[in-house]
């Protein structure tokens, strides 16, 4: 069987798409600053998602706790990706409340939190929202489709296109890493 080269065409297209959207790519810059900002003042960041944005939350912190480009200081970053906590709350209150008492037990006023979702629809998510708004933090949502039930929730919102979780990851994906760079370079230099 021929390599799927329409998978790259498609996800060219769809990063095209995504650099003329000047509005987008500006609420990107919003955020990436809102995100320096918080970690300038010795706030953390806090991601969560579910599945692939799992996995990419967890990535997106580690290039913060580590490093990403520059030989710099660790940055506060916390994904919530503990499967101690993940399969007790979910056992012990549902499924649907595993972010949102991650980030009651975790967050504070000027901090921010980053939500993951291709969907925008994830009930796990939307009330990991609530939980963040109720202890004052930024909240800023990584989405795709039309948004979902978060579009408009949150402070800082990127709605990428695409109509596949796949594609709409990868969009996501780039989106992180431009953001470690952005951070890197407000708070390092």
């Amino acid at each position: 069987m021929p390599f799927p080269l329409h998978a790259l065409i498609e996800a060219r297209s769809l990063l095209d798409t995504l650099l003329a959207d000047a509005q987008t790519l500006g609420a990107c810059g919003r955020a990436g600053d809102a995100m320096s900002a918080s970690l300038g003042s010795g706030a953390k960041l806090m991601i969560c998602g579910n599945g692939g944005s799992s996995c990419d939350a967890n990535h997106f912190a580690e290039e913060l706790t580590g490093r990403f480009r520059a030989d710099r200081a660790p940055l506060a970053a916390l994904a919530c990706t503990d499967a101690g906590h993940i399969t007790c709350t979910a056992n012990d209150y549902g499924f649907d409340h595993v972010f949102s008492r991650w980030v009651t037990a975790l967050g504070r006023a000027g901090d921010c939190l980053i939500v993951l979702s291709t969907s925008g629809n994830s009930a796990n998510i939307v009330k990991a929202v609530y939980a963040a708004k109720a202890s004052k933090m930024t909240t800023i949502a990584l989405l795709g489709n039309a948004g979902g039930k978060l579009a408009g929730m949150c402070d800082h919102e990127i709605i990428v296109p695409g109509q596949t979780s796949d594609r709409i990851q990868e969009l996501h994906m780039l989106i992180l890493h431009a953001w470690c760079e952005s951070i890197e370079q407000q708070l390092h230099g």
